[in-house]
């Protein structure tokens, strides 16, 4: 099977090719056209130049306003289209937001101390899949346009709001949700991990208080991409109704994704 020829970026986190993952009939995604990660706000020259490198064609940016007012907009592309599709904060929007950069120690404790950091992700992690299929529909559609691909799909981290936003590509490619996961928790890698900066510029210290409490809000756990499959089956029974009812995705329109996104060989042992 063919290798990855992702480029290394220093200015981008979480940057990663989702090539190679099995799917469908044997087959396994194809490597250069799908990439997931952290904003490019950072982007460095020689950063831009290798996404460029790889033809890049879409930037699919998940942010929003208060994101951009934290992070800054995109370093441009040459060569790619930028398409914005805000989705809501993985831990609440704006108030949560200013929260994390914020808030006192008193204050987090109560909002996110005894399991609360935790819950409050499982509880987004859940809402997205019901309130965001018009979005998740928009972004398969996207995919599959003649000038889709290769594409680069990125929140703030690139791991909850790109994350679940990759996992529903990834589940029409027909990948088992054991690799779709795999994929999820590759995000906490050392060279993946966001670097969360608090408004007065400070970094949390590992081992601290502070750091305990954000943990939580800044790590790929398995219970959260668990509880987005949980919330798939309450309300559409099953991953492939999901597809079908809730994100509207044809025959057809799974097809064309499968054609464009999938290898035609078996993947290797």
């Amino acid at each position: 099977m063919e290798q990855s020829t992702a480029p290394r970026l220093t200015g981008v986190r979480n940057f990663r090719d989702v090539g190679g993952l099995p799917a469908a009939d044997g087959r396994a995604v194809r490597h250069g056209l799908l990439f997931r990660s952290g904003h490019l706000a950072h982007a460095t020259p020689e950063d831009v130049a290798a996404l460029a490198g790889v033809g890049l064609r879409s930037v699919i940016d998940l942010r929003g306003t208060a994101d951009l007012r934290a992070e800054r907009r995109d370093v441009p592309v040459p060569g790619s289209t930028h398409r914005s599709i805000a989705l809501t904060d993985p831990a609440a929007g704006a108030k949560f937001h200013g929260l994390l950069r914020e808030g006192d120690l008193a204050t987090l404790r109560s909002s996110l101390g005894d399991g609360g950091g935790e819950a409050r992700m499982i509880a987004a992690y859940r809402d997205r899949v019901v309130t965001r299929t018009g979005e998740h529909a928009l972004i398969l559609r996207m995919l599959a346009e003649p000038d889709g691909l290769p594409a680069l799909v990125h929140c703030s981290a690139g791991k909850d709001r790109a994350g679940w936003a990759i996992a529903v590509v990834l589940l029409a490619l027909g990948v088992p949700e054991e690799a779709i996961l795999a994929d999820y928790l590759a995000s906490n890698g050392p060279a993946q991990a966001y670097r969360f900066r608090r408004a007065d510029g400070t970094v949390p210290e590992p081992g601290s208080e502070l750091w305990t409490l954000l943990r939580p809000v800044f790590e790929a756990r398995p219970e959260y991409l668990r509880a987005a499959w949980d919330s798939v089956r309450e309300h559409w029974s099953s991953p492939e109704a999901y597809l079908r009812e809730g994100l509207g995705l044809t025959a057809e329109g799974r097809r064309r994704l499968r054609e464009l996104l999938l290898t035609e060989g078996a993947p290797e042992a």
